[in-house]
């Protein structure tokens, strides 16, 4: 692997996490390589949902559930 353009690890964790999102972000969905397993249950899951769409939870609430345990 070469050497980045600058030095990441003079970043905060903060910072290199958002780095990380920025660079995640610039990928469009065809550059993102997956195996034919994960394509797989991916379209699974997508079925179930569409199946039945009243079992999801909001993103919100979950969140909320794993917060409360973590105390």
């Amino acid at each position: 692997m070469t050497q980045p353009a600058f030095d990441y690890k003079k970043l905060s964790p903060e910072e290199r996490l958002d780095l990380i999102g920025e660079i995640w972000d610039s990928l469009e969905n065809e550059q993102m390589p997956i195996s034919p397993e994960l394509q797989a249950e991916l379209d699974r899951r997508l079925a179930d949902l569409e199946r039945n769409p009243s079992d999801g939870r909001p993103a919100a609430e979950v969140i909320a559930r794993i917060r409360a345990t973590l105390k």
